[in-house]
């Protein structure tokens, strides 16, 4: 089967290629997808980068979200049939024909459900509604400020908000040519991270924020602390820009600020409670086929082109979520 396999770690596309590799076979508990669509996503690219614990080992191939159908299943599997439409998380190789993955991350998709659509909903869309809502308590009325605001997850908590029962929404993007991106995602006030941004987003929330959601580490977290309201969360769900994370504040400035910071790990979830990412993604394919919530995806239409949207992500040039075709 054709796969994308990254030979080994690089910063830019040149170690990435288009091979035939064996396909996979199921384990016990374990079935394969032929894929029909596959997520791309940043971590793909801080597993290329070879940034630990990204990478299962070399040559790699990446992908951790598909949906497509089912085509075989391990010995004891009786929760799925040959043939059924479904959406997955992996544990790698997802840009790929066929990939293998757990049945317990495994959700039979929705009819109505486009599988380009679908393959966005384990990682991105999921990501999304836990970060607001199991990780960030978010209530209806709260400010919710994103960093990274123009990428897939940042357009996808713009779109949850209002169906979660609306806030105020103000993203944050690095550059200003990404400006015009995040308020297309559905950002009410769009600001270009730079020095002067904790009192930018004073001025846009006088009151404070209530739910800061941030992908990079540490490397925004005076901000984030500077600008959160009482009784403010901050969750952490990244470290986008590599690196080893500075410490975390003292407890003395959390307890007088009456502030929570947090942390999620997808990844770590679907290896911890897998129950638990599977019924967030069976909720978040539930609100699309019911048409509560509207998903816009660019698609790719051969794996031959996904090392150029890694690298187009790599750059900070990407907008949106990317998923591609991978069927034959």
């Amino acid at each position: 089967m054709r796969a994308l396999v990254m030979i080994e770690p690089s910063d830019g596309p040149d170690r990435t290629q288009v091979d035939k590799v064996d396909e996979p076979v199921p384990g016990p508990g374990q079935l394969t997808v032929e894929v029909a669509h596959a997520g791309i996503n940043f971590i793909d690219v801080m597993a290329r980068r070879g940034d630990p614990g990204y990478a299962s080992g070399w040559p790699y191939v990446p992908g951790l979200e598909v949906a497509g159908t089912v085509r075989s299943l391990g010995a004891g599997n009786t929760g799925f049939s040959v043939g059924q439409p479904v959406a997955a998380f992996t544990r790698g190789g997802g840009l790929a024909e066929v990939a293998v993955a757990e049945s317990a991350l495994v959700v039979p998709l929705p009819g109505g459900v486009s599988t380009a659509v679908a393959s966005a909903a384990p990682l991105m869309l999921s990501t999304a509604l836990l970060l607001l809502t199991d990780i960030g308590r978010f209530r209806p009325g709260d400010t919710v400020l994103m960093h990274s605001a123009s990428g897939g997850v940042g357009g996808a908590v713009a779109r949850f908000v209002p169906a979660l029962g609306g806030g105020r929404r103000i993203g944050v993007v690095g550059r200003p040519d990404k400006v015009d991106a995040a308020r297309a995602a559905g950002w009410d006030t769009v600001l270009v991270r730079g020095p002067e941004l904790a009192g930018a987003v004073r001025s846009a929330a006088r009151d404070g924020v209530d739910l800061v959601l941030d992908p990079s580490g540490t490397t925004m977290l005076d901000v984030d602390l500077a600008v959160a309201a009482p009784t403010g969360r901050i969750v952490l769900f990244g470290n986008a820009g590599g690196g080893t994370p500075e410490p975390l504040p003292p407890a003395g400035r959390l307890i007088g600020g009456n502030l929570a910071i947090g942390g999620f790990s997808m990844s770590s979830l679907t290896a911890a409670a897998p129950a638990s990412a599977a019924d967030a993604l069976r909720r978040v394919l539930d609100l699309v086929a019911d048409r509560a919530l509207d998903v816009e995806v660019t698609e790719i239409d051969s794996l031959d082109g996904v090392a150029a949207v890694h690298q187009r992500l790599a750059e900070g040039q990407g907008s949106g979520k990317y998923v591609v075709s991978v069927a034959a």
